[in-house]
């Protein structure tokens, strides 16, 4: 398999393709990372160096990789967190060159755009793009609950109104919605939930919640459900395979004292998930 993953990159810490890359390649699919930014470390530390990279120069980067005529190869194109406007168009635009190369490959969108505890952290301009001209041409999209609700404009809490969003966000036109970070007031205490909607059905996950904060959790999240999911074509088998995975890559960080995932240390999980949860068919 071959996933062509357009991402920023940061050379301390792990987020973006520097989340998404090394637990892909440890599970056999070979990544062909393009980046948006290089920077030093990840934003939440308050202060980076390193540069944008301008929306040309990555759509340069893109068409040399298709001018080795690998993109009828391609399975997948990934994105991920857009700092600026212009990098949404060079993605759509390669979405359409490597479809048009390989009519199955699938496009999978993390719609970063912020969380329930911080709101909305992206530029004002990001969630309209993102709702008007990139999910739409998505086939796989991995918003946490916030952005779900952000994207339909709705305000999913419940399983069954969570459930709804997640139709109103396929008829913007991706087939499979994962949500990621589901709390619904009924749920067991200390836990949290996943939730996949795809046409076969819909399944929801649930594991103990860790009192952490785990910058790029989500991007491996996207990641490790992407391939799975194109491998195997089965949303439930794809989701507890990325909940275990990513529940024991989380514990290990936990467990570490460290503030950055220790994404190497826990590889054995990527490429053996202890399959610990069993997702629950819900509708």
């Amino acid at each position: 398999m071959k996933i062509l993953s357009i991402q920023s990159a940061v050379a301390y810490g792990h987020v973006g393709n520097s989340a998404a890359v090394f637990p892909l390649q440890r599970i056999g699919v070979e990544v062909l990372p393009v980046y948006t930014v290089n920077f030093s470390n990840h934003t939440g530390y308050g202060a980076w160096r390193g540069p944008l990279i301008a929306p040309d120069d990555v759509r340069e980067v893109i068409t040399g990789i298709e001018e080795r005529g690998v993109f009828g190869q391609v399975d997948a194109v990934l994105s991920g967190y857009q700092g600026g406007e212009g990098i949404g168009d060079v993605i759509i635009d390669a979405v359409a060159r490597v479809k048009a190369a390989n009519p199955n490959a699938v496009y999978a969108c993390d719609p970063v755009m912020g969380n329930a505890k911080s709101g909305c952290f992206v530029a004002p301009a990001i969630p309209v793009l993102l709702r008007e001209r990139v999910v739409p041409v998505a086939d796989i999209i991995t918003p946490n609950q916030f952005e779900l609700g952000f994207l339909t404009e709705t305000d999913p809490d419940t399983l069954e109104s969570t459930l709804a969003s997640a139709d109103l966000a396929r008829a913007m036109g991706p087939r499979t919605i994962l949500v990621t970070s589901v709390e619904r007031p009924d749920r067991e205490e200390g836990t949290i939930e996943m939730l996949v909607v795809d046409d076969a059905g819909a399944w929801i996950v649930q594991t103990p919640h860790l009192p952490m904060k785990a910058n790029g959790s989500g991007d491996v999240t996207a990641a490790l459900f992407t391939a799975h999911y194109v491998e195997t074509g089965s949303a439930q088998t794809a989701l507890e395979r990325t909940a275990s995975s990513v529940y024991d890559l989380l514990k290990a960080t936990l467990e570490s004292g460290e503030r950055e995932l220790q994404l190497v240390e826990a590889q054995e999980f990527y490429a053996n998930p202890r399959m610990q949860f069993t997702a629950r068919q819900v509708r």
